[in-house]
C-alpha cells in the first residue's frame, strides 16, 4: 500500500469514525433536533436509538485490528444508514443542504472502504 494510500485510508477513517461518534451519540441521548427529524422523516423515535447504538459499534468495528468480516458489515451498515438518510431527505422534500451530513459520511464511507489496508479487507478463499 503506497502512503498517498494510507493517508486517503486515515483520514477518511478518522473522519468517519467522528461523524459516526458525534451522531451516534444524538442519536442515543435523543438530543431534540433528532427527535424533530425523526418527526420530520415519519420514522418513530426508538428508531434513534437503534441507529445511534448501531453508528457506535461500526466506528468499534472499523477501528479496531482483525475482525475483517465484521468490517465489512460495518461498512455495509454504514452505507444503507446513509444511502437511507439521503433518500429520506429526497423524499420529504427537505432542502439540498440537509443532505450535506449523509452525503459526506456516504462519501467517507466509501473512501474508508476502498483504500483499507490488506489486513484490514475479507480475502476469498481460493479453491
Amino acid at each position: 500500500m503506497t502512503k498517498r494510500n494510507k493517508i486517503i485510508y486515515w483520514v477518511a477513517t478518522l473522519w468517519l469514525s467522528l461523524g459516526m461518534t458525534a451522531t451516534g451519540i444524538v442519536q442515543v441521548i435523543k438530543m431534540k433536533e433528532e427527535v424533530d427529524m425523526m418527526h420530520h422523516l415519519g420514522y418513530p423515535i426508538y428508531f434513534l436509538t437503534l441507529l445511534g447504538i448501531w453508528k457506535i459499534l461500526g466506528v468499534i468495528a472499523v477501528l479496531i485490528p482483525k475482525f475483517t468480516l465484521l468490517k465489512e458489515w460495518a461498512y455495509a451498515g454504514f452505507f444503507f444508514a446513509m444511502s437511507g438518510a439521503v433518500f429520506s431527505h429526497l423524499a420529504s422534500g427537505d432542502e439540498v443542504i440537509t443532505l450535506f451530513g449523509p452525503v459526506l459520511l456516504l462519501v467517507l464511507t466509501i473512501l474508508s472502504w476502498y483504500f483499507r489496508p490488506l489486513e484490514r479487507k475479507l480475502i476469498a478463499s481460493q479453491s
